[in-house]
């Protein structure tokens, strides 16, 4: 696993669709953990492979609070199935530090996708993406995203300075979670 370097706007990658991940193998799964790893270090909420270069449909998020375990999701070949409602709220990226922007985006939304090798379906609302983690983590995955927002909102920027040093032991969980589930799980071709 590594940190990769995250491209900055106005990186031609950035602006090219991704193609589709013909095979789970064992590139994908260095590509997921790697994009994990510079997700925490960043610290951010979400990593798709392109901002790191690579030219993959996949993407990982991690909404979970700061005292809650890592609720790492691994999304590969993702399809939008259903949404409903909208919503607007101030969002960042990585690959354009220090900007956020209101955005208007689905309420909730149903997507499929494989989860390294396993087919899945998520069903929630969308959390909310901040630049640093304890701002930006929602309550709950299916939490109200208004409740969300609110509660993003009320957290003080020392939180962020803190949620920063907590990044390492949410990165040695999620590695311990990983491992654990790669022992009773096998690849798939």
């Amino acid at each position: 696993m590594a940190v990769r370097a995250i491209l900055k706007y106005p990186h031609p990658a950035l602006k090219q669709r991704a193609l589709p991940v013909e095979r789970v193998d064992a590139g994908i799964q260095a590509l997921v953990d790697d994009l994990a790893e510079t997700m925490y270090d960043a610290p951010g909420v979400g990593l798709a492979a392109n901002q790191v270069g690579v030219l993959s449909r996949v993407f990982v998020v991690d909404c979970a609070a700061e005292d809650e375990a890592s609720q790492l999701l691994v999304f590969i070949n993702p399809e939008i199935v259903t949404t409903a409602g909208t919503v607007q709220w101030e969002e960042g990226c990585l690959s354009f530090p220090g900007i956020t922007e209101e955005i208007r985006r689905a309420e909730r939304l149903t997507a499929r996708a494989l989860d390294r090798g396993s087919s899945f379906r998520a069903h929630g609302r969308r959390p909310p993406r901040r630049r640093h983690p304890a701002r930006a983590r929602s309550p709950e995955w299916r939490g109200d995203a208004r409740q969300a927002e609110r509660a993003a909102a009320k957290a003080p920027r020392s939180e962020a300075r803190a949620g920063s040093r907590r990044v390492g032991r949410r990165l040695t969980r999620a590695r311990a979670q990983r491992d654990a589930g790669r022992e009773n799980t096998p690849l798939s071709s």
